[in-house]
């Protein structure tokens, strides 16, 4: 899937200008969600978008910056509005808030502008560890080992909403983020130790063989993971109720042009299960 050609040049320079500066701040350690203030909402309620970046679903909050938000939206019901921005304001926390105008299934996705990050190669070769990203292990293996790596990483963050009764003909629906895990079941129905099967896009390609790990929010310590079939699918049945993270990330080799090693997109999705 491609972006729309207006997006392309705005993220084009927005790189550009992210590259600049570097952050030693590692990233290994973060991940990163969007936390509504209500995964319930009613018709004509207004829901606060928290951005949050943390571990275990215990974050610290992300003000809104503009200048990193490459796409902040929420899909409405088909018999909604369609496709909107979420307004906000600057440094604001929460980072954006909308009216429900209808009721269904809301899907809320965010996408930041690339930034740069710089980690030591201890420190690069953990990440890849705990994130599952024994490809790139390998290939690293196979190479001289640099003293330290430089990548760029995306967020590609979503969460589903409920308002008003749930139906099994509403779903999730693709916003076509670089990195994006589509909830192939309505959440808001599925019986407690149903599977619920999701499938994994990159660029709208299904992405095989990625980890992807699922946390709950009322039980960090209880994680859940599987790695993506041929078909980018893999499924969970979550023993418990309540908030849900599902997370993964893909990692590439930059583009000889990008200023750096390695680009990365970091992938969720955050609901409420029955």
């Amino acid at each position: 899937m491609t972006f729309r050609s207006s997006r392309l040049h705005v993220v084009a320079a927005a790189i550009a200008a992210a590259a600049m500066v570097a952050t030693v701040t590692p990233i290994s350690a973060h991940d990163f969600w969007i936390a509504p203030s209500v995964y319930r909402p009613e018709v004509g309620s207004l829901v606060g978008l928290r951005l949050l970046v943390g571990q275990l679903l215990v974050g610290d909050p992300v003000p809104r910056e503009p200048s990193a938000i490459a796409r902040f939206v929420v899909s409405r019901p088909v018999n909604g509005s369609g496709e909107k921005p979420i307004p906000g304001r600057d440094g604001g926390d929460p980072a954006g808030i909308f009216r429900v105008d209808a009721p269904g299934l809301l899907v809320v996705g965010y996408q930041s502008v690339p930034r740069l990050v710089e980690l030591t190669a201890d420190k690069f070769d953990q990440y890849l560890g705990e994130e599952g990203l024994d490809a790139v292990r390998s290939l690293m293996a196979s190479k001289p080992m640099k003293s330290t790596a430089r990548e760029l990483f995306s967020r590609c963050a979503k969460a589903v909403l409920l308002s008003g009764p749930s139906s099994a003909a509403e779903g999730d629906r693709a916003l076509g983020l670089p990195l994006e895990l589509i909830v192939e079941r309505n959440p808001y129905i599925a019986p407690r130790g149903e599977a619920v099967p999701f499938v994994l896009k990159y660029q709208g390609t299904a992405r095989p063989g990625a980890l992807v790990i699922a946390l709950s929010a009322r039980n960090p310590s209880l994680k859940l993971s599987a790695r993506t079939d041929r078909d980018g699918r893999v499924s969970f049945k979550f023993p418990a109720s309540g908030p849900w993270l599902v997370k993964t990330v893909h990692l590439i080799p930059a583009r000889p042009d990008a200023g750096a090693d390695w680009e990365s997109f970091w992938a969720s999705s955050t609901f409420e299960l029955p």
